[in-house]
C-alpha cells in the first residue's frame, strides 16, 4: 500500500502547480464543492480525476471505504472521457496493479479493499436513484462538461440522490465556460455558498512542456488572428454573444444601512395570477450615479389582490405610492380599496423599449439576489431574440420581464424626465 507522503509525490507531478493549493483544500476537506472552469489545455479534469482516485486511496489508509461517481450528460460519453480520464490518472500514479478496469459495466474498483468509482449518464434524473454500492458510501462525484447539463435543478436532483451516508463528501464540477454570460453555469449566484471553491485555469498555467509544441502554435495562431474566439476559446473568458440586454448588472448584498439611507425609493407592481407571476419591486435610484438599487421583491403566482395588497402592507406600511400596470384598472381599484396607493402606469407606442433601454443604459443596476432571487434572474437572463436568420429583433422579447416591467413602472417618472430632456 503507498504512504500519503508517497501520493503527495506522485501528485505534484502529474497536476500543474497552479492546482497545488486546491489539493491542499480538498486533503484538509475545507470545502464539498469545486467549481473547475478554464478553457482547452488548463487541465481542470486531470486534477478532478487524479483527486478522486488520490483521494480514495488516502480513505482506505485512513480506514474509510468511500466511492465515486463520474458524470455526463450523455451516457455514451462516459468512456471516452471521464473514463479515459481516471486511467490515465492511475496510469500515470503507477498503481495500475491496484486497480481493476472494467469496460462492461464500465467501472474501476480499488483492489486491495474493493472500492468502486462508478459512471453513469444522466438522460433520466431516475437513473441516479438506483446508484448503490454495497460497501461504504459515496463520497465524490465528478459532473464533467457541467455546461452540457440542463440546469441546477437537474445537478441538486442527481446530488440528493446519491450524496448521503456519509459525513464528509468532495464534488467537482469541470466544464469550459460557454460564451453566453446568460447560460446558467455562468451565473455568479449559482456558486456563492460558503461550501465552494471556484478555481479558473488556463493553458498558460500549465507547463509547457505538458501541451506540446503543436499546441501552442495553434493557440497563438488563433490569438493573432480570431483574439475574441482566443480569449474564449484557450482563456475560458465569457465573452458574450451579443445578445445580453443588461450588461450592466451587480449582484451583492444591500444592508439594511444603505437601505435606512435611502432618499429616493420607487415601487412597482407587474399584475399576475395563473402562469403569469405577481411582481412587486422596491427600489433606489440614485440619480447622480445612475444607479439603480433593487433590494425588495414579492413575487408569486395564483395570487389573488386581497392577498397581494397584505403582502405589500407588510413592506409599505407608510402607504407610499406604487406604480402598476394600468391594463388592469380593475386591479388597481381593487388595492384602492384595501387601502394602498397604487396608480397606473402611463404607457406610449415606444414605452417598453424606451424603459428597457434606459434601464440598461444605467452605469449600475445593483441587485441583492439574496432578498430578491427571481428578480436577479429574470434581469440576468434576458436577451434578445433571434430571427430565422440569425439576426437580434428590433423589439424586447415580452417574456421572463416581470420584475423589469415592474422596474420599468416604479421608475416611469425618471424615465420619462430624462426622455423630455
Amino acid at each position: 500500500m503507498m504512504t500519503s507522503q508517497k501520493i503527495q509525490v506522485k501528485y505534484t507531478g502529474i497536476i500543474a502547480p497552479v492546482f497545488y493549493g486546491l489539493h491542499r483544500d480538498v486533503v484538509e476537506n475545507r470545502h464539498t464543492y469545486y467549481k473547475l472552469d478554464g478553457g482547452r489545455g488548463s487541465t481542470k479534469s486531470t486534477f478532478a480525476g487524479t483527486e478522486i482516485i488520490l483521494g480514495m486511496m488516502r480513505d482506505a489508509q485512513e480506514g474509510r471505504h468511500t466511492n465515486a461517481v463520474a458524470f455526463r450528460r450523455y451516457g455514451v460519453n462516459l468512456h471516452d472521457s471521464v473514463y479515459e480520464q481516471l486511467v490515465w490518472a492511475i496510469d500515470k500514479l503507477r498503481v495500475s496493479h491496484l486497480w481493476r478496469q472494467t469496460v462492461s459495466p464500465l467501472r474501476l474498483t480499488y483492489i486491495p479493499t474493493g472500492q468502486v468509482i462508478l459512471f453513469r449518464g444522466a438522460d433520466k434524473v431516475k437513473k441516479s436513484k438506483s446508484i448503490k454500492v454495497s460497501k461504504g458510501y459515496i463520497k465524490y462525484l465528478w459532473f464533467e462538461e457541467l455546461d452540457e447539463f440542463e440546469g441546477p435543478e437537474k445537478i441538486r436532483s442527481i446530488q440528493q440522490s446519491v450524496v448521503r451516508g456519509g459525513d464528509r463528501f468532495t464534488v467537482f464540477y469541470s466544464y469550459n465556460p460557454p460564451k453566453s454570460q446568460r447560460v446558467w453555469v455562468n451565473d455568479p449566484v449559482q456558486w456563492d455558498r460558503p461550501d465552494t471553491v471556484c478555481h479558473h485555469s488556463t493553458y498558460l498555467d500549465v507547463p509547457r512542456e505538458w501541451l506540446g509544441k503543436d499546441f501552442i502554435i495553434d493557440a497563438e495562431h488563433l490569438k493573432a488572428t480570431k483574439p475574441e474566439a482566443y480569449e474564449h476559446e484557450y482563456l475560458g473568458k465569457v465573452t458574450g454573444t451579443g445578445a445580453e440586454v443588461f450588461t450592466n448588472l451587480t449582484n451583492r448584498r444591500i444592508t439594511d444601512a444603505e437601505i435606512r439611507i435611502f432618499d429616493r425609493i420607487r415601487r412597482g407592481i407587474d399584475w399576475g395570477y395563473a402562469s403569469d407571476p405577481f411582481h412587486y419591486l422596491v427600489c433606489h435610484y440614485d440619480k447622480t450615479r445612475r444607479r439603480l438599487y433593487i433590494f425588495y421583491e414579492i413575487h408569486q403566482v395564483r395570487l389573488s389582490n386581497r392577498r397581494a395588497a397584505q403582502l405589500v402592507k407588510a413592506e409599505n406600511a407608510a402607504n407610499h405610492e406604487i406604480v402598476a400596470d394600468s391594463a388592469e384598472p380593475k386591479s388597481i381599484a381593487e388595492m384602492y380599496e384595501y387601502g394602498l396607493r397604487v396608480r397606473g402606469a402611463r404607457k406610449g407606442p415606444d414605452s417598453v423599449n424606451y424603459g428597457v433601454k434606459w434601464l440598461s443604459d444605467l452605469e449600475e443596476i445593483i441587485i441583492d439576489a439574496e432578498r430578491c432571487p427571481n428578480t436577479w434572474r429574470e434581469f440576468y437572463g434576458y436577451e434578445l431574440e433571434t430571427d430565422a436568420n440569425g439576426n437580434f429583433k428590433a423589439e424586447y422579447p415580452d417574456r421572463d420581464n416581470h420584475s423589469i416591467d415592474a422596474a420599468r413602472y416604479a421608475l416611469q417618472d425618471d424615465i420619462i424626465n430624462t426622455k423630455v430632456r
